[in-house]
């Protein structure tokens, strides 16, 4: 690592931890030692610790003598009094001694302790681990529950409609219809539900019926409770699912799915017109597998849905599995808390990889032109997944599906990310494979030649006008609001777009299109900046 490299660190990002310590720095005495930094920045996956640089932004360079000529007996007493095998490095920099101390992450599923308390950096201190950190530490080294033996379960307490999914599942997954005829006991072998004669939780999960469910696992239940509105107490509906998990999700869904709760919405394409669910059947079934399979039964709470005309909230126990974040969750591969289970519904069809239900779920919501899953609530105790109902861009969901339907070869997730965060006028950030990808087929390109600014190709404003219904003005039944987002969704994809061009763009007229230009400056969602002649509409501190 270079010494400019090192000066553009950021604390919390990257872990680090500047201190000048121009002569000296204590080794464990107090928290602010090398010991408590030491032993806090382990516990939130490794990072650096670095003397010679100023603690203020921005870092400057201002020497230390600190445990110079000592290095290596100093990696010698850290592994000695806290069992971590950190590594040191000497840069100098006109003269300037900077010492780095790479320290590396803590042991899976271990927290470490400096004066018998697990720390952590908040800010400048150096604090008592929360609740939250500590549980999500701990559980990285919980052990498969689903492959233990559930005590007293028999082959009688198995749900006889269950078995026949399973077996009707593994013989298609298999590609063997033979599969089909084979006696249980060999299914239960070949999946491992059943060791030396006993049946594990995974087969309770998988094919239990309600009552040996309620006897041996009461918390493997989901709860779905429907409200009209988010101010509601009493719910309007609930509905309590005890199942075998082979025909839960079955049941589950058509309690969602129900008219009056899922209804349709409508996208119009000239004379076409689109209906799409509120909530997408594969998106909701995927999310409710992940509950139920990637939940910790050490909790007592049941899988929760709560259920709104807008929304849909599912909330399970026992946060993200080990490794995973709200920020990692569609690139990594995670190690799933009941392995045992999550291979048996591999094996069978039912999901696909660890992880790709996930993938699903983003990827479908992009086709929708709904806002993306939201984990946002998530945290140690528990993972909130949220999914919304509202369709942002009619023209948008036109847009992606028709270029999705024209391909052999479709535009995976991480490229539908990159078209919706173009159409959102983001142009910064964003993965250079999927940019030269769609640039290349001329699917973004530059607002201006040789501009940093991305926009969408030509296609999408022309799918503008038709889903907005915008043709001369206010007519065919479009309403104010239409015409209004209209007119701010080509503002935030065209800055320094004039009234002119506007009106070339929508096919309105001048008049109209100044109209509600006043309108969304009124609202200070808008902005004109420079001369009338050359200046332009931007969004409101953009």
């Amino acid at each position: 690592m270079t010494i400019q490299e090192l000066i553009h660190l950021r604390e919390s990002e990257d872990k680090v931890e500047f201190k000048q310590a121009k002569t000296q720095f204590a080794y464990n005495s107090g928290r602010k030692s090398v010991l408590g930094y030491v032993s806090a920045i382990a516990n939130e996956g490794g990072g650096y610790l670095v003397f010679g640089i100023k603690e203020a932004s921005p870092h400057e360079v201002c020497g230390s003598l600190a445990f110079e000529g000592k290095e290596g007996k100093l990696e010698q007493d850290v592994y000695r009094d806290l069992k971590v095998r950190i590594k040191t490095e000497t840069l100098f920099d006109d003269g300037k001694r900077i010492l780095i101390i790479k320290i590396p992450s803590r042991p899976v599923g271990k927290v470490l302790y400096f004066e018998d308390v697990p720390l952590m950096r908040v800010g400048e201190s150096l604090t008592r681990m929360s609740d939250e950190m500590y549980l999500s530490i701990i559980q990285e080294q919980e052990p498969d529950f689903s492959e233990k033996i559930c005590e007293g379960l028999t082959f009688e307490d198995l749900d006889r409609e269950a078995i026949e999914v399973m077996k009707e599942r593994y013989a298609k997954k298999q590609e063997n219809p033979a599969f089909r005829m084979l006696p249980d006991m060999q299914v239960f072998i070949d999946l491992e539900l059943v060791q030396n004669g006993k049946l594990n939780y995974a087969a309770l999960l998988l094919l239990g019926t309600r009552k040996a469910l309620r006897q041996y696992l009461p918390n493997a239940a989901v709860t779905v409770e429907y409200r009209l509105n988010h101010s509601m107490i009493p719910y309007t509906a609930r509905q309590e699912f005890q199942e075998p998990l082979f025909t839960l999700i079955d049941k589950i869904w058509a309690y969602i799915n129900q008219p009056a709760s899922n209804p349709l919405l409508h996208i119009r394409d000239k004379f076409n017109i689109y209906d799409i669910k509120s909530f997408n059947e594969e998106v909701v079934r995927e999310a409710i597998i992940n509950a139920c399979v990637h939940r910790s039964y050490k909790f007592s709470d049941d899988v929760f849905i709560k259920q709104y005309p807008d929304e849909l909230i599912i909330t399970n126990a026992g946060g993200f599995p080990s490794g995973v974040s709200q920020e990692n969750i569609l690139i990594i591969n995670s190690r799933p808390r009941s392995k045992r289970l999550t291979e048996v519904l591999q094996k069978t069809g039912f999901i696909e990889r660890s992880g790709q239900g996930v993938d699903k779920m983003f990827y479908l919501c992009l086709m929708e032109s709904k806002p993306l899953p939201d984990f946002s609530h998530t945290d140690a105790t528990q993972v909130d997944l949220r999914l919304k109902a509202k369709i942002i861009d009619n023209a948008f969901y036109l847009f992606v599906n028709k270029i999705q339907g024209d391909r052999m070869d479709k535009l995976n997730v991480f490229d539908l990310l990159t078209l919706d965060r173009v159409r959102q006028g983001i142009s910064t950030d964003l993965p250079e494979l999927s940019v030269a990808k769609l640039q290349r087929e001329g699917l973004i390109k530059p607002q201006k030649p040789k501009s940093k600014k991305l926009i969408l190709c030509d296609l999408y404003y022309d799918l503008i006008k038709q889903s907005g219904g915008v043709s001369g003005g206010v007519s065919g039944g479009v309403s104010v609001s239409d015409i209004e987002k209209t007119i701010f969704e080509v503002i935030r994809n065209n800055d320094n777009i004039n009234t002119k061009q506007i009106s070339e763009l929508l096919n309105m007229p001048l008049r109209t299109v100044e109209r509600y230009l006043a309108k969304l400056k009124a609202e200070n969602l808008i902005e004109f900046r420079g001369i009338p002649k050359t200046g332009g509409y931007y969004l409101k501190n953009r």
